[in-house]
């Protein structure tokens, strides 16, 4: 197969959009069919710092094209065979107050906007070891 693309942030900090009208951080709305954000809400914040970017994003793709776990090395080979967005651009930063940090090994986990948490990461240090983190902002939920 080709080269294989990834959309993994190490040691980065991705805070909400700078456009976001969301008063705070918000769960997404349970619906009769869960949404890309409320299915990669819930991955995430039951198992902080255990899945990578695109851990989460192949396995929420997987699960809405019902692909029998079976089949899911080869589709992940082939899902990451051309480029994808990253979490810049999730619904969780942009509508929903949720920041998203990787750590060193590229693993997520999310921070709610207003936390002493999102806070020292937006800041561009870790609340944990006061390393220094990566900060980008969510892409905008408008178009300018």
């Amino acid at each position: 197969m080709g080269k294989r693309h990834t959309i993994c942030y190490f040691d980065t900090f991705i805070t909400v959009s700078p456009d976001s009208a969301a008063p705070g951080a918000i769960e997404p709305p349970e619906t009769t069919k869960p949404t890309v954000a409320a299915m990669t809400f819930e991955m995430i914040s039951e198992a902080p710092y255990a899945y990578t970017s695109d851990d989460v994003l192949f396995t929420v793709w997987a699960d809405r094209k019902e692909i029998p776990v079976a089949e899911r090395e080869q589709a992940r080979e082939e899902f990451f065979a051309k480029p994808r967005a990253c979490f810049r651009t999730s619904d969780l930063g942009k509508r929903y107050g949720w920041g998203i940090h990787s750590d060193e090994k590229g693993r997520v986990a999310l921070y709610a906007m207003g936390s002493a948490e999102y806070k020292a990461f937006a800041s561009g240090t870790s609340p944990f070891t006061g390393e220094p983190v990566n900060v980008k902002a969510a892409l905008r939920a408008t178009r300018r």
